[in-house]
Parts: C-alpha cells; structure tokens; sequence
C-alpha cells in the first residue's frame, strides 16, 4: 500500500503556482526528506495533504484513500514547525485532549510513555506555559503521534534542541519506520536528512526538481571523486616528484604535510596514486574517498 500518492497536486494564489501540479509517491515504511528554500512550496504541499489548505487542482490519496476524508485523517499525526499550546494546560492535559480529538483518546500512562520517548517525562505535569522552546518541538512530537498514527509529517523536528534531545528524536524516528510507521520531514539540517532518510526529494518554485536515495543523488552528481590521503611526511627529495605527478593525475590538488586531497574524474586512478606515494618512499596510512554531499546537491538544484 501506498503511503501518498499524488497527480498533478497544484495549488494557486492568484494567478501565482506555489505548488505546481506534483506528481509523488511515497511507499509505506519510508522516511521520506522534503528539502528546498524557503518559498520553494514545501509548506503549501504538506498542508494540503493533511487538509489544512485546500489544492486547486490534481488528486492526492493518504494510506490509499482518496482525499479528503475525514477517517483517514484520524491515522495521520501532524507536527507543524510551531506548535499552538494551552499555557494552562501540562503536557499530559495536552496529549490527552488531542487524543481525545483523533477518535483514540489516551489514557495517563500512553501519555507518559510517549513524553518519555521524546525525553519530556520529567515535565509531564509542568504547564505549557513554562516550556521553553525545545521543550515545547518535544511536546510537539509527542502530540502527533500519541494516537499511533501509520503516516507521521513532521516539520523541522530537531530545530532548537541541544544535541543529546536530537539524539533522542533521531531514534524515536528510527524506531518508528521500524514499526512500520511513514515519517515525511522537513528540515534545514541537511546532514539529519543525508542520515536518516530513505529518500530524498528537493524542491524548487513548486516542482520536485530532483528525487531519490543518496545513492542514487550521489550518482547523479558524481562528476569528480574527491580523495583525501593520510601519510607520513614526504622525503625532502621526492616532494618536487610527488607534486608533478598528482598535478597530473587529478585537480584541485592541496598537499599538507601529511595529508593530500585531489579530486580524480576515475575512481581507479587511486591505486596509481597510492603506488606514486610508495615510488616516493611515503607511507600511506588511510585514504577516504567521497562523493558529493546532500548540502552540495541541494544548494546545485535550488539556486
């Protein structure tokens, strides 16, 4: 099954395409990452598949039922990148009344266990009000799957949170693709998305430009392998040598005393290079081989 499938999604303002007629499929049991600048039309997508704003055009189903409907919706959990809390209300109070709203109310001990999944067990019965912001993206995650929702959009979930609070949040995810759970997230955190996502799609001006693993990005974009090379420090007399082969072999060569970083057109010229350092008497201790990173992908797509 499906988890969203969408034809020729569009929506206007005025006579402007914010989102402009996307066609996506996203399986069941994906983490599937949303990128793309501010204005791209992330925003608008995700807010007309859970029906908060209404598409001018196109179709879209949900779990594989035709949308809107309002059974469906009740097995979706939504976090938006601000959330909208009762100051009087403690996180328990909150869980338990918007539970209350998806047709699965919660009883105090669901509650409990699902604040201390997003590590906010120990502020249960503190008011919302007394939240600070980190605490508050907590709760926010905590409200969108407290009814066990099957497809989970979540919104910029690690913004603001220490380090040790994404940890906790990066696992929850994990864990929840794992029961079988859709997660599709947002986030400026190019490298939370490079990890935890099964795909990847980047947006721009209302169309998906670019979409697939990183695997798949990577190949895309592999123009040049970029090697870096550890070594002991390289014998006065074969410097000179050394230098003139690499400026040969590769470009945008940078040589350290005992490191050197080229980018080759030929991943198979690496052995040429470690045999260069052995002919120069240099020991090579590791050589790392990368491809382009998702924040090199994004910002060549969406400029």
């Amino acid at each position: 099954m499906r988890a969203i499938e969408t034809k020729q999604l569009k929506k206007m303002y005025g006579s402007v395409p914010v989102v402009n007629g996307l066609d996506l499929v996203v399986e069941k049991g994906e983490i599937f990452g949303l990128l793309g600048r501010d204005g791209a039309g992330k925003s608008t997508f995700i807010n007309m598949l859970t029906g908060i704003v209404q598409q001018s055009s196109g179709t879209y189903s949900l779990l594989g039922v035709a949308c809107p409907n309002a059974q469906v919706k009740k097995r979706i959990g939504v976090m938006p990148e601000y959330s909208a809390l009762y100051s009087s209300m403690t996180a328990v109070e909150h869980l338990q009344y918007l539970s209350s709203l998806s047709g699965k109310p919660a009883g105090k001990q669901r509650c409990i266990d699902v604040l201390h999944s997003v590590a906010l067990a120990a502020h249960a019965h503190k008011k919302s009000r007394e939240f600070s912001f980190g605490m508050i993206k907590k709760l926010g995650i905590a409200q969108a799957i407290i009814h066990d929702p099957e497809l989970i959009f979540l919104d910029e979930p690690t913004s603001g949170l220490d380090a040790e609070s994404v940890l906790v949040i990066h696992q929850l995810i994990i864990e929840m693709q794992k029961r079988g759970k859709t997660i599709i997230m947002t986030s400026h955190n190019l490298d939370e998305v490079e990890r935890l996502c099964t795909r990847i799609a980047i947006m721009k001006a209302g169309q998906i430009v670019r979409m697939g693993t990183m695997d798949e990005l990577r190949a895309f974009y592999r123009q040049t392998v970029k090697v870096r090379i550890k070594h002991a420090p390289v014998p006065a007399a074969q410097r000179e040598i050394l230098y003139r082969w690499l400026k040969t072999a590769g470009t945008k060569l940078e040589i350290a005393e005992c490191y050197t970083t080229i980018h080759l057109e030929e991943e198979k010229k690496i052995a040429d290079i470690l045999r260069a350092f052995h002919h120069c008497k240099t020991d090579v201790y590791r050589a790392e081989v990368a491809g382009p990173t998702l924040e090199e992908i994004f910002l060549d797509e969406s400029e």
